[in-house]
């Protein structure tokens, strides 16, 4: 066992999974940078959600390692792993997946109410994320009251609330409209520099793609590729100018 290089937040090595016999990951390696946006794009079926669940401990690679900061994911006992996952990262689905008795607050809330932190202050969390998100006025709506695009961004709010290392995001504005994808996703990346977030977005959408500072393009389970986006080429030459 390797241990990972030290400015790599998340890296993995030979990763491999199988969904019932039918390969999903096929030797995937990669490293993340403290604050860097990676975006893993493919086109669907190509293992973007599976190695985003590897990577953030939600399953265990059949062969390979995970390691989160010089720590081994991998051969953490589940109950460790639940507490990495709850304590240090933020998982964005394509399907909001709230909680039904819930107010959207309460939701947006969960990950510090988990955590003991106090109804009131997390609740002003809550709070703060979802106004950025320009979905305050339904704090107090439950999940049936709110349209799809609305559910999203409670979802999108309980992700960002507890302010995680790293970041997972599996295709999180798919359902949405251009207009309501685009304000999410601004507001996400935004999160993620300002927060100095290290953040995984798994997209096919190249346009979605080009908000991150890099792009691993992944097919039949497979690294085909890693380029440099024409943004974070902006960040660079501007950092030298200053």
């Amino acid at each position: 066992m390797v241990a990972p290089p030290d400015n790599d937040v998340i890296w993995a090595r030979s990763l491999h999974h199988a969904h019932r016999g039918s390969p999903a990951l096929a030797g995937v390696s990669l490293g993340v940078r403290e604050g860097e946006i990676l975006a893993v794009c493919g086109p669907r079926g190509s293992g973007k959600t599976t190695l985003l669940q590897c990577l953030s401990g939600q399953l265990v690679p059949q062969q390979g390692e995970v390691w989160f900061n010089s720590s081994p994911v991998h051969s953490l006992p589940p109950l460790q792993r639940e507490r990495l996952r709850h304590e240090r990262f933020g998982w964005i689905d394509p399907v909001p997946a709230l909680v039904p008795e819930l107010t959207a607050w309460e939701n947006a809330a969960l990950p510090l109410l988990l955590r003991g932190v106090s109804r009131r202050t997390a609740k002003a969390g809550a709070l703060e994320w979802m106004e950025r998100l320009d979905i305050g006025d339904a704090a107090r709506k439950r999940p049936h009251a709110l349209v799809r695009s609305e559910q999203q961004r409670v979802a999108v709010a309980r992700a960002l609330v507890g302010e995680p290392a790293v970041l997972f995001a599996d295709e999180p504005t798919a359902a949405l409209h251009s207009a309501d994808a685009a304000h999410v996703l601004r507001t996400v990346t935004a999160a993620a520099r300002s927060h100095r977030m290290t953040m995984v977005l798994a997209t096919h959408d190249p346009e979605t793609a080009a908000v991150a500072d890099r792009v691993l393009t992944i097919l039949d389970g497979r690294r085909t590729g890693s380029t440099a986006t024409p943004a974070a080429e902006g960040r660079a030459a501007c950092s030298l100018s200053v």
